[in-house]
C-alpha cells in the first residue's frame, strides 16, 4: 500500500513539474569549456526518480545503473534524483575516486528531509557535520582491541534470541527476527539494555522511523514521514532520560566508563577539549541505533535465504561452526578467537553482502568544480555511486550472478570492486561490529537449525534495502544434537 502511496504522490508531482516546465526549467551548461557527462535529466522536479526507485521496487535496482552505462557511459552519466541534477560515477575507478577525494572534492550528502528526522540540536551544525564529528570519534569504541570484550556480550544476546523466537517452532518468518536480534545487540552494547521488554518499547518506534525515513518528505499526519518524525521526537526524549541518568550513575561510580558507546560519548571531549551535549549525543545515538541494526539485519535475513537455496554451501558453514562448538566446554562463550576461525562463513557472508548489499549506494556533492574521465562535474551537483555497478559487472566478477565464496580466498576481489562498507575514509566504522554479529547469527542458525523457504520464488523488494516482500517466511528442522 505504501509503495502504491508514493507512485501516486511521484506522478502528481510529475504532473505539476510538467506544468511549470517551460517557465522555470533551464539547463545548465558544463565548466567553461567542459563537457558534462552523458545522460538525461528527465522531468524537471522528479527528473528519473520514479524509475530510479521502482526498478528498486521490482527488486532489480541494478537495472537503472546498468541500462545507462550501456546507453551513455560505462564510468560516468548524468541523471536528476531527488530532485537534483546528478552524476553517477560507476565502476572501481569511479568508486576510488569519491573514495580518496572525500572531503576535498566531493563530501556526504543527504537530502535535506534527514534534518527534518534528525534535527541537530546544535543550530549551526548540520547533520552532515555532526556525522564528520561522529566518525571522528567511532574507531575508538569500533577498533578490534574494543570489539574484543563484546564478543561475549553478542554470544549470550544471540543466545536468549534464539531460545525466544525461534527454539520449539515450526515456521518462523526471517526479516521480522533479524530486526530485532540486530536491535537487541545494538541496544545492549550501545545503550547496556538488555531487558527485552526495554528493548521492545524501541523498536516499534524505530521501524516507523526507519520506513519513513526513505518516504516521501511530506510532513502530513498520516504519511510514513509525519510518523517518523513523531517516532524521531518520542526517542530521543527516552535517550535524553537515559543519558541523565547514566550522568548520574558515572559519578556515583554504578557505570562503567568503557560499558558501551554511550560512556564512551559522554566521557570523550573533541579537539577543542568540549563534550558533546546531553541532546547531541542523543541524536547521535539514534543515528548509531538506525545504522547499527537496519543493514546488518537484510544481511542475516539474505543469509538464512542463500543457505536454504544452496544446501552445499550450507553444510560448509555447518561444518566450520561444529568445530568451533565442539571446541567449546558446555555453555562457555564464544570468544574472539573463535570469530577468527569463521573464514569460510565469513567468505559465504561476503558473497551474499556483494550480491544483496544492504547498502545499494550513497550520494556526495561536488564542493568545487572538477574534471572526471574528461567531463566537467559542477559544484554543488550530486553524485551517487552504486555497489551494484561492480558487484554484478561481470569484468570485476566473473559469472556475477553465481554465487561463489571462493571470490573472496587470499587477498580476495580488487580494491573497490566489493564495497558493502563503502572504501577509503568513508568505509563504514562499524564494519568490524557487523561482521561480528553476523558471524555470531551465524553459528547459532546453522548449530541448531536445516530450513527450507515456505516461498520459493518470493520476490525481492529493495526500499532502499533489499528485503524478501513478505519477510521470508522458513519451516525449520532442528537438529538432534
Amino acid at each position: 500500500m505504501e509503495l502504491f502511496y508514493v507512485s501516486l504522490l511521484c506522478l502528481f508531482v510529475l504532473l505539476v513539474s510538467l506544468s511549470l516546465h517551460f517557465l522555470f526549467y533551464k539547463n545548465k551548461s558544463g565548466l567553461a569549456g567542459g563537457i558534462l557527462p552523458p545522460g538525461r535529466t528527465g522531468w524537471p522536479v522528479v527528473g528519473e526518480s520514479l524509475e530510479f526507485l521502482s526498478t528498486g521496487w521490482k527488486g532489480h535496482p541494478e537495472k537503472f545503473i546498468f541500462d545507462r552505462m550501456a546507453k551513455y557511459s560505462s564510468t560516468v552519466f548524468r541523471t536528476s534524483l531527488l530532485g537534483e541534477k546528478a552524476a553517477v560515477f560507476c565502476g572501481a575507478s569511479g568508486n576510488k575516486f569519491l573514495f580518496s577525494n572525500e572531503n576535498k572534492l566531493v563530501q556526504a550528502w543527504w537530502p535535506a528531509s534527514v534534518d527534518k528526522v534528525f534535527p541537530s540540536s546544535s543550530a549551526a551544525s548540520s547533520s552532515k557535520e555532526e556525522a564528520i564529528k561522529m566518525r571522528k570519534m567511532l574507531p575508538g569504541f569500533f577498533k578490534p582491541e574494543a570489539l574484543k570484550q563484546y564478543v561475549g556480550i553478542m554470544d549470550h544476546i544471540t543466545r536468549r534470541h534464539f531460545a525466544a523466537g525461534w527454539d520449539n517452532k515450526d515456521e518462523v518468518v526471517v526479516f521480522p527476527l533479524a530486526k530485532r536480534y540486530t536491535f537487541w545487540i545494538a541496544c545492549r552494547l550501545f545503550l547496556s539494555i538488555e531487558d527485552p521488554n526495554h528493548v521492545a518499547k524501541f523498536a516499534d518506534p524505530f521501524d516507523l522511523l526507519a520506513s519513513g525515513l526513505i518516504s516521501v518528505p511530506i510532513d502530513l499526519p498520516g504519511t510514513p514521514f509525519h510518523r517518523a518524525i513523531k517516532a524521531s521526537n518520542f526517542i530521543r526524549k527516552e535517550l535524553h532520560a537515559i543519558i541523565k541518568q547514566r550522568k548520574i550513575d558515572l559519578a556515583e561510580g554504578k557505570a562503567s566508563p568503557t560499558q558501551d558507546i554511550l560512556s564512551h560519548m559522554l566521557l570523550t571531549s573533541d579537539e577543542d577539549g568540549k563534550f558533546m551535549a546531553e541532546l547531541d549525543i542523543a541524536d547521535k545515538i539514534l543515528g548509531l541505533l538506525i545504522g547499527g541494526h537496519d543493514t546488518a539485519s537484510s544481511a542475516c535475513t539474505f543469509i538464512v535465504k542463500y543457505l536454504a537455496e544452496l544446501p552445499e554451501i550450507y553444510e560448509g558453514v555447518r561444518k566450520e561452526q561444529m568445530e568451533i562448538a565442539n571446541s567449546k566446554a558446555p555453555g562457555e562463550l564464544l570468544d574472539w578467537d573463535d570469530v577468527q576461525k569463521m573464514k569460510y562463513s565469513w567468505n559465504v557472508a561476503c558473497e551474499v553482502l556483494r550480491l544483496a548489499p544492504p547498502l545499494q549506494g550513497a550520494f556526495r556533492e561536488a564542493l568545487a568544480d572538477f574534471m572526471y574521465n574528461g567531463f566537467s562535474i559542477p559544484k554543488g551537483w550530486k553524485i551517487y555511486w552504486s555497489a551494484n555497478s561492480t558487484h554484478r559487472n561481470e569484468k570485476f566478477f566473473p559469472e556475477p550472478l553465481k554465487f561463489d565464496p571462493s571470490r573472496f580466498e587470499g587477498t580476495g576481489p580488487a580494491p573497490y570492486t566489493f564495497v558493502p562498507f563503502g572504501g577509503g575514509p568513508r568505509m563504514c566504522p562499524g564494519k568490524e561490529y557487523a561482521r561480528l554479529e553476523i558471524l555470531v547469527f551465524m553459528h547459532h542458525l546453522v548449530r541448531r537449525f536445516k530450513w527450507e523457504k515456505m516461498i520459493p520464488d518470493e520476490k525481492i523488494v529493495v526500499n532502499p534495502m533489499p528485503i524478501p516482500a513478505k519477510g521470508l517466511p522458513v519451516r525449520l528442522f532442528p537438529h538432534k544434537a
